[in-house]
């Protein structure tokens, strides 16, 4: 699983034996989300949440937002366009 961002203690991941539509998980302190991309212009979506405070997966979502570009670009070149 290739780590394409880190947000502070966070990874972003791209699975990729993964599912459309395209989205990343976010990993870190024993917690997961899963966020959907909504390429190419967001916003993106919280899919699924185990363990995430709502307020780190609020800044989650901003952080995601604000690398939405490279993200977007991160999964096509895994899995072909979003």
């Amino acid at each position: 699983m290739p780590t394409v961002l880190r947000i502070g203690a966070y990874r972003v991941v791209v699975y990729p034996n993964d599912h459309r539509p395209a989205h990343v998980h976010v990993i870190g302190n024993g917690c997961e989300a899963a966020f959907n991309l909504n390429c190419p212009d967001g916003p993106p979506d919280p899919r699924e949440n185990f363990g995430f405070a709502l307020q780190e997966l609020t800044e989650i979502q901003r952080d995601i937002q604000t690398n939405l570009v490279l993200l977007c670009i991160k999964w096509g070149e895994i899995h072909g366009q979003p």
